[in-house]
């Protein structure tokens, strides 16, 4: 079956017992990020908001939130388009088994988008930006933000659908400097394809039309966030995806309506206009701050009869875009170790804000005739992953030889971290990259998109048996104390407040040469944290708080710690400073009132009793 709306599918998934009404009047500030929240960590049914305070547009959310909703959601669909990404990256299996593949390219054929504006629906009328559901997931956001928005560009010198690109970009709606109903601000990064668009344009001193759409069928949502290979276009793959093509046309202003949106947002970016953008709850778990980013200028905002508006919440994960992730990976499978030689497996931690840490296993192929001592090719591999797509936004990246456990599981962080650190030379197999780029939303670093990665690499037979119990007598050096074992040969310590860059290496100097004099058998990693007790109770939290909250090159530290030929190593366990730092975002914080309403929600005869 393929959707031809939003509603279609809500009315599908209600009926399938997948999605819940609420029906009481919720505040767009806060109150529904915050009912979202519960629902998803329950792993509950999608909600449909039907009344909104300040809108007359309902609004659904969580429609993503299960890898099995999901996948009954494209249940008619999802082993074709499968296919078609596997054809996509390895052209060679179709030419090896065109019988199998052959159901999947007539799927891809039928899914051309289809230019029809006769009857569309989203022609049937026009609100204000103001009239939209007003959605404030965090406490200091910057204003309401679309966070499901599908963003549609074309570039300049190649016009036409089939060049453009639909990408999932936050946009705020109000507040800071925006003039209201007129101004909305996007934020993406100028490498992104909306952003490749906007150089062309700036280059040749013309405006950039952008067109903004929300809801439609979820086929085009998971197409905006998909990493499609070079040459997929988006509105094939929701095509594709939906079993609907993707129909579409352009308005008498020149931009182009996607016909099955609920809403549709139209505006233009003019060369070197900017205005404030955020604050913003991020995925990472803290708030994107106050930067200029580009701005664009309302002409329409078009929709549909009996629309519903579509949005996500965005916080420390799990979240809703974890599922995201979930289905992402349903769908391509081992497309990117596909691309890169030796490469079996990789993975970007979703506890540690995804972005931070990548966990990979490669293949070391370079002296097959002798015994591997220490890595060669895996360092060719790590390379390769730091320059891919979105894995280039990685700060820390852990690889280890496929042939010392061709079973080690890259998604189980324990097995994953504990084979590194059995077989790691820390004087050896720790690379880093200084002044260097990350991700925009991390700030751990010395400038926005500034910091730095760090590659432990790790190869060959098991070398050191890990401690998996603190022994009772185990003392440290002032002013870190207070250690608590986070993995088998990880410790957490606690201690003073971090300072300064300049007092810290002077304290940490002067600790661990004291420290020097302990007995560091079966440790090899120590983390510096504000709360030692929070990040070693468990692996979300010790992932998250060691990987979000350090710059490789300013905050890893090492037990008789070394620089030789430009090369950086250590004799004893490496230190990682994960405390927090002055010039760090804020954490993302609930706001309790918030919560004691929802739990009403949940009470006998609330709408959601029984699921919350």
């Amino acid at each position: 079956m393929g959707y031809k709306s939003l509603r279609e599918c809500v009315v599908d998934l209600e009926q399938n017992g997948h999605l819940v009404r609420v029906k009481e009047e919720v505040d767009p500030y806060l109150e529904m990020a915050a009912i979202h929240m519960r629902v998803y960590d329950a792993q509950g049914p999608a909600l449909l908001f039907e009344n909104i305070k300040g809108s007359k547009f309902p609004a659904v959310s969580n429609l993503f939130g299960t890898l099995e909703r999901s996948k009954f959601m494209f249940r008619d669909s999802l082993a074709h388009i499968k296919k078609l990404v596997d054809v996509k990256m390895n052209p060679m299996a179709a030419l090896k088994n065109p019988f199998q593949y052959a159901g999947s390219s007539m799927v891809a054929l039928g899914a051309l988008p289809w230019r029809k504006k006769s009857g569309a629906p989203i022609l049937y009328g026009q609100t204000r930006i103001s009239e939209l559901p007003q959605i404030v997931n965090w406490p200091m956001d910057g204003g309401p933000f679309v966070t499901m928005p599908q963003v549609y560009s074309e570039d300049i010198t190649k016009p036409g659908i089939m060049q453009a690109n639909l990408g999932m970009y936050r946009i705020q709606l109000a507040g800071n400097e925006y003039i209201q109903d007129q101004e909305v601000g996007l934020h993406y990064q100028l490498h992104r394809g909306i952003g490749i668009h906007q150089t062309k344009a700036n280059e040749l001193g013309k405006p950039l039309k952008v067109s903004i759409f929300v809801g439609g069928p979820p086929s085009h949502p998971l197409s905006a966030v998909m990493p499609l290979p070079e040459g997929l276009s988006e509105m094939i793959f929701a095509g594709a995806l939906g079993n609907r093509r993707f129909r579409y046309f352009y308005d008498e202003e020149g931009f182009c309506i996607s016909a099955d949106a609920d809403f549709v947002i139209t505006g233009t970016v003019y060369p070197n206009e900017n205005k404030p953008e955020g604050p913003f709850g991020d995925h990472i778990g803290y708030y994107s701050l106050i930067h200029p980013f580009p701005l664009m200028k309302v002409h329409k905002v078009y929709h549909r009869q009996d629309p519903i508006w579509s949005f996500t919440v965005v916080g420390r994960p799990p979240q809703e875009d974890t599922s995201f992730g979930a289905l992402i990976h349903e769908i391509t499978g081992n497309a990117i170790p596909q691309q890169i030689g030796g490469l079996h497996a990789v993975h970007a931690v979703d506890p540690a804000g995804v972005h931070p840490l990548l966990f990979a296993i490669g293949s070391e192929r370079y002296t097959p005739y002798q015994k591997v001592e220490r890595p060669q090719e895996l360092l060719t591999i790590a390379n390769q992953i730091l320059g891919t797509n979105q894995l280039s936004l990685a700060k820390y990246l852990f690889i280890s030889a496929f042939e010392d456990n061709p079973k080690l599981d890259i998604h189980n962080i324990k097995d994953f971290f504990t084979h590194i650190f059995e077989r790691i030379d820390l004087s050896r197999d720790l690379h880093f990259l200084t002044n260097t780029t990350i991700d925009t939303l991390d700030y751990t670093g010395d400038g926005l998109n500034a910091g730095s990665k760090v590659t432990f690499a790790a190869v060959g037979d098991k070398k050191r048996e890990l401690l998996r119990e603190l022994p009772a007598n185990f003392d440290l050096p002032r002013p870190f104390q207070h250690a608590k074992l986070a993995l088998p040969g990880i410790v957490v310590i606690d201690g003073k407040p971090f300072t300064t860059y300049e007092e810290e290496a002077k304290y940490l100097a002067e600790w661990t040469t004291a420290a020097k004099d302990v007995n560091w058998s079966g440790i090899q990693c120590i983390v510096l944290a504000d709360d030692a007790g929070f990040a070693a109770e468990n692996e979300n939290n010790f992932v998250w708080v060691t990987f979000t909250r350090s710059n490789p090159a300013y905050d890893i530290y090492g037990i008789e710690s070394f620089t030789s030929f430009k090369h950086w190593g250590c004799h004893g366990p490496v230190i990682i400073d994960a405390r927090s730092k002055p010039h760090h975002a804020p954490d993302l914080i609930k706001d309790p009132e918030v919560e004691k309403r929802v739990d009403q929600l949940g009470a006998k005869g609330g709408s959601l009793h029984g699921v919350i």
